[in-house]
Order: structure tokens, then C-alpha cells, then sequence
């Protein structure tokens, strides 16, 4: 039976319940038989939402089921769909480390995208860049693209961007990454924001 039976647009099902449930069953069957016919399937404008929304699911709970399709969410940023290009996003965030020379190499696309896109999709540019800076032959470059990131990003995104960085800030990047915190803590409005990013300076400090 088709996987795309059980899509939540095919069940005339207005949630994304069907899909969810969908991705958990793909994941812990190791389908890739499914993944296959959902990534076939992303340019299908029927089900195609549906498709990318079980393939990020699925890839959350077992990232190598989806690893091995780096290049057709790549592709699939170019989408004039802003569902497609967000969602596209959020699987390559989950797969940067496995297709890192991949992603790096793509992050000319990557961030012109994410520049232009949704919340969403910048946080999830966010996520890749962070995971490129913890691979060595990529953390000088991936880092200070993530610098430029962190300088332009709404500042409600500041502080959720500043404590995923935590684990790749070392001797040589902290002092750039604290001040640019600092440049950033005037444009946070909430209160709450603030004291989220001066708690990471004084975890660094």
C-alpha cells in the first residue's frame, strides 16, 4: 500500500496529526521504502506539504532514514512555496552533520534563502551553521556566518540562537560572540529575552 494513503491531506484530515503519527511509524520500522516515495513525491503539489512534514518528522527520530536526501532538500529551497522552503530547511538542520561538506558547500543558497524567508526558516539556518562551526575544517568560516546571523536576526531570536551556540564558543571565537551579544541586548524589548543572553555572557565571562 501506498504510503501516501495515510497523509493527512489523503485521510481528508485537517491537522497534521495523521502525518505525525505517519513519521513515528516510519521511523521506528526504518522505512525506507516510504521515505523514498515521500521524497518522489515533494514536487507533487497534492500531498507535497504533507510529504516534507513527514520526512523532518521522521528525520528527528532517526536522522539517517533522511540523511541520504541532502541534495533534494537542497534543491527544494528554490520552492516558491514558503511551506516547502522552511520545511526543506528543517530536514537539512537535522542532517547537517552527515552531508556537512554537502550543506557547507551549499551555504551561498542556504542563507540567501534564509535572508529572505520565515522565522522559521532562519532559525533552522541557524541550527546548520552552529552544527558546521563543531566540524573542524568548517568551524572559522561556518562561525563567522553565524556572527553576520546573529548580528541581523529579529532580536527575539537572540537569545534562543545564543544558547544553542554555547557548545561550539571556545578561547578564540568568545570574545567576538560576546560582544556581538552585547551590540544585540539594546534591541531585545522582553525583559525576560534579555536576562536569557546576559545569562550566556556570564556563563562565558
Amino acid at each position: 500500500m501506498s504510503v501516501l494513503t495515510q497523509l493527512a491531506s489523503s485521510l481528508n484530515f485537517r491537522g497534521t496529526e495523521p502525518n505525525k503519527v505517519l513519521a513515528r511509524q516510519i521511523a521506528a520500522d526504518n522505512n525506507t521504502e516510504a521515505v523514498k516515495e515521500l521524497v518522489a513525491n515533494l514536487n507533487n503539489k497534492a500531498v507535497q506539504s504533507d510529504c516534507i512534514k513527514v520526512l523532518y518528522e521522521a528525520g528527528e527520530i532517526n536522522p539517517q532514514l533522511i540523511s541520504g536526501y541532502a541534495k533534494n532538500f537542497i534543491q527544494l529551497l528554490e520552492s516558491k512555496n514558503n511551506r516547502m522552503q522552511w520545511g526543506a530547511m528543517t530536514a537539512l538542520d537535522l542532517i547537517t552533520i552527515e552531508n556537512a561538506d554537502l550543506v557547507f558547500n551549499s551555504l551561498g543558497k542556504i542563507i540567501a534563502i534564509a535572508d529572505k524567508g520565515s522565522v522559521i526558516t532562519k532559525d533552522h539556518c541557524a541550527g546548520i551553521l552552529i552544527k558546521l562551526s563543531s566540524v573542524e575544517k568548517y568551524h572559522l568560516d561556518a562561525f563567522s556566518l553565524f556572527i553576520e546571523l546573529l548580528q541581523d536576526c529579529p532580536s527575539n531570536q537572540v537569545p534562543m540562537y545564543a544558547e544553542q551556540a554555547l557548545p561550539v564558543i571556545d578561547s578564540d571565537n568568545k570574545t567576538k560572540f560576546i560582544r556581538t551579544l552585547n551590540d544585540r541586548i539594546p534591541d531585545i524589548e522582553k525583559d525576560a529575552k534579555k536576562k536569557r543572553v546576559e545569562k550566556v555572557i556570564k556563563r562565558l565571562s
